[in-house]
């Protein structure tokens, strides 16, 4: 009998800091695709001592990119990863006997997200069940430029163990990356045609700061709680002030 082969797929920019560690833990996957879009420290270099499958293009969009590296793939399985991320070793045996006789085309990961160096239990952050595992001829990404998913043919099924996620490392992390997802955000929700105003940013802002922090027990995950809870809603805040400003820009044309 043949044994399933698993590809491990990620996308990268800028990411040498914790891209190791990543890989590291995915090292004895079949094959390992890294599609980056320009990175300009070590990450490709780093990336290529791993394997021999890294591609550098332009970013379209979480969805699209992610869509790249899964049509490089032969697996009969893929994994997808980000570079800030690490699978366990309790988990890296869970995948390989679980492909070996599989129950369903898809699986979901309980993924433990850090916060400025704290795990987050609670926040809406835990156990936070990510569909990662699936057969390559059953899924794809969608075309969503951020807040991308996994769809699947068929039912999805759930692993137990661990899939570990260094996701804020510091503070200006945090900001930066407000920032960016704001952005693209407020680029997505454009491309839907939905609108907003400052009242609409103020009020959404607002309830993401209650739902993380009352709703979801953020006041449970300490100070690090605190801080998630008013990052988020400035992301929130800001996703739609920019929609209100690339609204009026459009409309200026």
């Amino acid at each position: 009998m043949t044994r399933p082969t698993l590809s491990v797929i990620l996308i990268t920019k800028n990411e040498a800091e914790l891209v190791e560690a990543c890989l590291e833990s995915v090292k004895w996957a079949d094959e390992i695709i890294v599609v980056d879009s320009g990175s300009t420290d070590a990450t490709v270099d780093i990336c290529r001592r791993y394997t021999n499958k890294v591609v550098v293009t332009d970013w379209p969009g979480f969805g699209p990119q992610k869509n790249r590296a899964l049509a490089m793939a032969t697996g009969a399985w893929v994994l997808s990863i980000d570079a800030d991320e690490q699978v366990t070793p309790a988990l890296a045996e869970e995948i390989q006997r679980t492909i070996q006789t599989p129950a369903a085309p898809g699986y979901t990961l309980p993924r433990l997200s850090s916060y400025c160096g704290r795990p987050m239990r609670h926040s809406g952050w835990w156990p936070d069940p990510v569909l990662r595992l699936f057969q390559r001829n059953a899924g794809r990404f969608t075309d969503d430029r951020v807040h991308e998913r996994v769809v699947v043919q068929g039912h999805v099924q759930a692993l137990h163990e661990t899939l570990l996620h260094h996701s804020y490392r510091s503070l200006d992390q945090v900001l930066h990356k407000v920032n960016h997802y704001s952005y693209e955000g407020a680029l997505a929700q454009q491309a839907k045609g939905r609108r907003a105003s400052l009242s609409t940013a103020i009020g959404h802002g607002l309830w993401t700061f209650i739902r993380t922090y009352l709703f979801k027990g953020g006041f449970r995950d300490g100070r690090e709680g605190f801080i998630l809870a008013v990052s988020n809603a400035e992301g929130t805040y800001y996703r739609y002030l920019k929609l209100m400003y690339l609204n009026e820009k459009a409309a200026a044309r």
